[in-house]
This record gives structure tokens, sequence and C-alpha cells, in this order.
């Protein structure tokens, strides 16, 4: 498949969403060929080099194709995109020069599965580290802390406050990850696949890029997910004795595009 490429310093993983402000003339070249064609573009990791003022630059071979689900145009050309990653890919071949950004041949990268009943156990492993080390991410008394922006493309629920609504007794049957203020607070409701959760969990912990990369390009869901575990494990210890500080565009937030 033919895909325009917009490299950027971050890591957009499947089933996370990403803003994105565009400003640069090739990359509104992009948007509007995507917009008019309704097709997707590619995200890849820089590896060294920047996404604005041209230059060369290098950058991953394994990447996450954005489809766009919102765009707002500025009078001036600019766009406020939010696009969501909805699969991986490999470059085969980059074309420069036909268009003003770059353009790449790609083959869609299929999620492997080897052990269907271990990639579950190690799926349920995971997602009870990941609740305790989101209970860790809250600051403690007289701690501050930036807000953590992660949105994601799966399905969530209200979450009432005590004493309201529901049957009495009632009690997730599942660890349940909460986010967001707790007068308003969402439940992200926990995937049953192992794929699309190891991929929503290596897009939202706090990680350096190159790990979430890795993630990112790991062979098969069981990989991933083991690898997650030992980060998540590895980032509670540190938690735990708060010897972490955020780290900016971990997430993979940070950048506003180009």
């Amino acid at each position: 498949m033919e895909l325009p490429l917009f490299p950027l310093h971050t890591v957009l993983c499947p089933g996370i969403a990403l803003p994105l402000h565009i400003f640069e003339d090739r990359y509104r070249e992009l948007v509007r060929h995507c917009i008019d064609t309704s097709s997707p573009f590619g995200i890849v990791l820089i590896r060294d080099g920047r996404e604005v003022g041209g230059g060369s630059i290098s950058f991953s071979a394994i990447g996450t194709i954005a489809e766009i689900r919102q765009a707002g145009r500025h009078p001036d050309g600019r766009y406020d995109l939010l696009v969501v990653g909805t699969g991986r890919f490999a470059i085969t071949d980059v074309t420069a020069g036909e268009r003003p950004y770059l353009v790449a041949e790609a083959t869609v990268i299929e999620d492997r599965v080897d052990d269907e009943e271990e990639a579950r156990r190690l799926a349920n492993r995971a997602t009870r580290r990941f609740v305790s080390y989101l209970e860790l991410l809250q600051p403690r008394e007289g701690e501050t802390s930036e807000e953590i922006d992660i949105r994601v493309e799966v399905e969530t629920e209200d979450v009432m406050p005590p004493g309201e609504g529901g049957e009495e007794g009632d009690e997730p049957s599942e660890p349940e990850a909460t986010m967001g203020d707790p007068a308003t607070e969402r439940r992200v409701v926990i995937p049953d696949d192992p794929t699309t959760l190891s991929h929503l969990l290596a897009g939202i912990i706090q990680v350096e890029l190159p790990r979430r990369q890795a993630l990112l390009e790991a062979e098969t869901t069981e990989d991933r997910l083991r690898e997650l575990v030992s980060l998540i494990e590895r980032e509670t210890w540190l938690l735990r004795r708060r010897l972490r500080a955020f780290l900016p565009g971990a997430t993979g937030l940070g950048p506003r595009g180009s």
C-alpha cells in the first residue's frame, strides 16, 4: 500500500488517539490529500533530525497507520486534527521529491498470537499490574503533578459516585482503570482481546520513546505483554519510592505536529 509519511518525535500505538496541529506547508498538503481521498497516513518515530524546517532525518521502519477522526481548518490553512492509530506497517521503500512530503510503499503488519492461553494469562497479569501503576501515578498529599492527557479509542463507561445508582453489592468482575476528576470520572473498559490490550497499555504507560517503539515492534502479542509486565513492574517500583519524574512526551502526546 502507498502511505504518506508523517515523521514525528513520538510513537503512536494502535487504539491511541493523538491531537496534531498542522502548520507546515508540506504537511498541510498531506492532510488535504488524506481528507480529499478519505485515506490514512503513517506516523513514524524520528531517530535523528527534525520534522520541521527540512533537512535530513532518519526514522524507524515500522510505524502506525493514522486515520483522521476529526479535522478543523483555520482561515490561514492550518489544521487541528485528532487521529487514531489503527494498525502497524513496515516500510519497504520511500519515495521523495514527487510530492512535498515523503511517501512510503508499506506492508501492513498483522498481529500475531502464538499461544492464546499464554497471551490471556499475560494479559491478566499486565492488567493487574497496570491498575496498581495507575494508582501510584496519582499525586500524594502535598504533591502536585501535571495532568496526563491520554486519549484512547476503546469502550468507556460512566463511574457513578459511591452510593449513587447501581445495585447494592455490585462490583466489577475484572480489574478496572479510571482516569480524570472523581466527579466526572470515566472507566476504561479493559479489552478482552490480549492484542488490543497490549497496544492500549503500550500507548499509555509512561516510558521513554525507544522503549515504546520496541513495544510497537514486538513480533508477537505475548512478547509485547511480557515486556509490558516488566516495564510496569519497573515503573511501579520507582513510583513507590517517588524516584520517577514525568517524562515530557512519553505518552506520545507531547508533539503538536508540523
